[in-house]
């Protein structure tokens, strides 16, 4: 595979801009002016990292690439710093990571590399922050996204941060961002309601995707309540339950691993966790 790292200037974010792609780059015994210059598009996962992690933490602490390989498809990972996926539009200049992946980099993706543009072609998957990023872009962006694949992440319900939680200093700062309590409601970041609604408009959303480890802290709790909730409200997606696994690397790896033969499908191979999902 072929790994491009871009810095560049970014509208968006005010400043540089940090994304690395995974390409699939010369087979075994092509030409390379005819590999290289053919009209060949892949089929692209967009990537999203979790909180006090960058663009680069697939690369570093998954097999991504080597999955990637096997699939034959571009992956596009990009820096989203603690946003957890919000246009902070009072934070210096403006930082609108939120806007940023939708209204630049997906242009910038598609007009420059040989990646396809299509719905069908395009899929979403993500860690504890990027899975809440994943959502947040899935239920926004519906037509974006042919699946989305949320790992130790689900939506919850938007209310005043209790001061003992890790993320209350991030909860603050965006219901300021917003301009109060109403306004962080009516945010892209209210997936809770959005997916009630989305349901409510029978949305042709993403095939949708939960997973969580039974032994994680941070995630298992709220995603058993929006599991409940899904069920309740009729809302389309499979959950997987892993017994065992808490807030880790060798369970995001095993979700992407599941993520890619879902997205990927190929006749014969099983997704990692047909045998294991539970609830």
């Amino acid at each position: 595979m072929a790994l491009l790292h871009l810095n560049f200037t970014s509208k968006y974010l005010f400043g540089a801009a940090d994304v690395n792609i995974i390409l699939p780059d010369l087979p075994y015994g092509k030409e390379p002016k005819d590999y290289y210059g053919s009209d060949e598009k892949f089929k692209v996962l967009w990537l999203l990292h979790g909180t006090y992690d960058d663009g680069s933490c697939w690369l570093r602490k998954a097999n991504t690439e080597l999955y990637a390989s096997e699939k034959r498809i571009a992956v596009v990972m990009f820096s989203a710093g603690n946003t957890n996926y919000a246009d902070w539009k009072n934070f210096g200049l403006g930082y609108n990571v939120f806007s940023f992946l939708t209204e630049e980099l997906m242009p910038m993706v598609y007009g420059w590399l040989p990646v396809s543009d299509r719905r069908e072609d395009n899929f979403i998957a993500g860690l504890s922050m990027g899975g809440r990023g994943t959502c947040i872009y899935a239920f926004a962006h519906p037509e974006k996204f042919a699946g989305a694949y949320c790992m130790s992440s689900a939506p919850n319900v938007l209310k005043e941060p209790d001061p003992a939680n890790m993320f209350a200093a991030r909860e603050y700062a965006l219901i300021n961002n917003f301009g109060g309590m109403d306004g962080y409601k009516a945010s892209p970041l209210n997936i809770w309601d959005r997916a009630d609604e989305l349901v409510k408009n029978s949305a042709d959303l993403p095939k949708m995707y939960f997973a969580c480890g039974d032994k994680d802290p941070i995630a298992y709790e709220n995603f058993k309540a929006f599991r409940a909730h899904a069920k309740e409200i009729g809302f389309p997606a499979d959950f997987f339950e892993i017994p065992g696994y808490s807030h880790e690397w060798r369970f995001w790896d095993l979700c992407l691993q599941d993520a890619l033969e879902r997205f990927f499908p190929e006749t014969g191979k099983k997704p990692v966790f047909d045998t294991r999902e539970k609830g």
